[in-house]
């Protein structure tokens, strides 16, 4: 995994968590499922990105 790749995924993932929160905080329920949808994002692009390195690995 690219170390670009890694921190968009980490970026989009506390672009999420402050969007969640802010959505608790204001009673949106929209910007809070955003974030979680923005988490979930994150998460995803994590593990296809470990997987990635998981295969590279076993053929290196």
């Amino acid at each position: 995994m690219s170390t670009e790749d890694r921190v968009d995924a980490t970026m989009k993932n506390l672009e999420g968590k402050a969007q969640e929160m802010v959505g608790e905080v204001t009673g949106d329920p929209e910007d809070k499922a955003e974030g979680k949808m923005k988490q979930a994002e994150a998460e995803a692009k994590h593990s296809v990105e470990d997987a990635k390195e998981k295969v590279k690995q076993a053929i290196d």
